[in-house]
């Protein structure tokens, strides 16, 4: 009987933990199954790179709770998804095992991008839980790091490597780290404050080699600089876990195309009753901004993502034509990220990479605490604070008002 069948969720993080929770508020009391590739019951991911890097890292530092309403859901942990049949509403897991379902959610979300050079001792990302604790064990002090990125990653790992005394340099290809979500100018404020407390930069630059044969040893950069280390770390980024959907006609330009019910979108536009898209690998449209489908890689993303599938996917299991009032409600979550950089507190809201070059410094000075504004045609659509938090309230309230406007 396919009402005997379970709901299962592909992705055991936050989005795939949320979607569970959000199933069983919504009243669907039937079998849910969520599969996951890491051994590890979900966790939180941000603290990976800032915090729990730094002070000592385990998973009972950073799993969330369990709640009684998911209980009796199966954790398939140690299982990856290698296809799913639409069709035939079955997931193949890499032992060869076909899994019915009922519905489906796709919460594989992001893998870390790596750089194509061999693989030897002491190269490192930062994306799971098994990642920062094989990092953590080489962060001696007097260790030379050398990071490879200056997002948000890159340069929270490379703070926390500095905290720990180590010798840190960063290399990236822009002119200032941050400079795509947050701008040249408070970008160029971050380096100074980095620089302030030891960390190198060699930025415009690519790698070019890699020494060493079996430990790392350095890097050679593509103007002929060595930077000489003994741990490397990418953080350049991420790609989206979409292998396992390769045989289906979903639309997975950049992700996963959802609609604002986050019910996933074929790539002739059809969009699916049984099959929903969260967290960071889900492109869907935000009328808090316009209605383009965009992927966001924000902390809070699972989280909203996860409710909104789970209330939808309830209404639709529920059958009792509550539907089409639970989609008609909208979905307009508000992007938001922190990040601590040494002393600095970082705290955003909103789309700051949408500004079409208007920044503005709203309150503050860019040396001290600083409020920055993000416009996009005159209207706010971003916020950034350095060492303000509820000084950015009435921006995040000023954003919020646009929303379907």
């Amino acid at each position: 009987m396919p009402d005997a069948l379970p709901v299962i969720i592909v992705g055991a993080s936050m989005g795939g933990l949320r979607t569970a929770e959000a199933l069983r508020r919504a009243g669907y009391t039937g079998p849910i199954t969520v599969i996951g590739e890491e051994l590890h019951a979900p966790y939180n991911r941000p603290p990976l790179s800032k915090d729990v890097l730094s002070t000592g890292v385990s998973h009972e530092a950073v799993a969330f709770p369990a709640r009684a309403a998911t209980a009796d859901v199966t954790w398939m942990l140690g299982a990856r998804a290698i296809s799913t049949d639409l069709e035939a509403h079955t997931v193949t897991t890499d032992d060869g095992l076909e899994h019915p379902w009922r519905a489906l959610v796709i919460a594989t979300g992001l893998r870390a991008r790596r750089l194509d050079l061999p693989l030897i001792t002491g190269r490192h990302c930062v994306r799971t839980l098994d990642d920062a604790m094989a990092l953590r064990d080489e962060l001696d002090p007097g260790a030379r790091v050398v990071v490879v990125g200056a997002g948000f990653i890159g340069c929270e790992v490379a703070a926390t490597a500095r905290k720990l005394g180590c010798e840190v340099t960063i290399v990236a290809p822009g002119a200032e780290p941050l400079i795509r979500p947050l701008g040249a100018t408070l970008g160029a404020e971050l380096r100074r404050r980095h620089e302030e407390h030891g960390v190198s930069f060699h930025l415009g630059r690519t790698v070019a080699a890699m020494l060493g044969e079996f430990q790392f040893e350095g890097l050679q950069l593509d103007d002929g600089t060595i930077v000489p280390g003994d741990v490397l770390v990418e953080a350049i980024g991420s790609e989206c876990n979409t292998d396992w959907l390769d045989a289906t006609d979903l639309d997975l330009t950049d992700g996963v195309l959802a609609d604002a019910a986050l019910r996933a979108v074929s790539t002739d536009g059809t969009v699916s009753r049984d099959v929903f898209v969260v967290g960071d690998i889900a492109r869907f449209p935000n009328l808090l901004f316009d209605g383009v489908a965009r992927r966001v890689e924000h902390w809070n993303i699972p989280t909203d993502t996860g409710k909104r599938a789970g209330a939808v996917l309830g209404a639709w299991l529920a059958a009792d034509g509550s539907l089409d009032e639970v989609v008609a409600k909208g979905f307009t979550p508000m992007p938001a990220f922190w990040s601590n950089q040494f002393e600095m507190s970082l705290q955003a809201y909103g789309l700051p990479g949408l500004a079409d070059g208007d920044i503005r410094i709203l309150e503050g000075e860019l040396s001290g605490a600083v409020a920055v504004g993000y416009y996009r045609a005159e209207r706010l659509v971003g916020v950034v604070g350095l060492g303000l938090k509820a000084e950015l309230l009435p921006y995040r309230q000023e954003i919020a008002a646009h929303a379907a406007s």
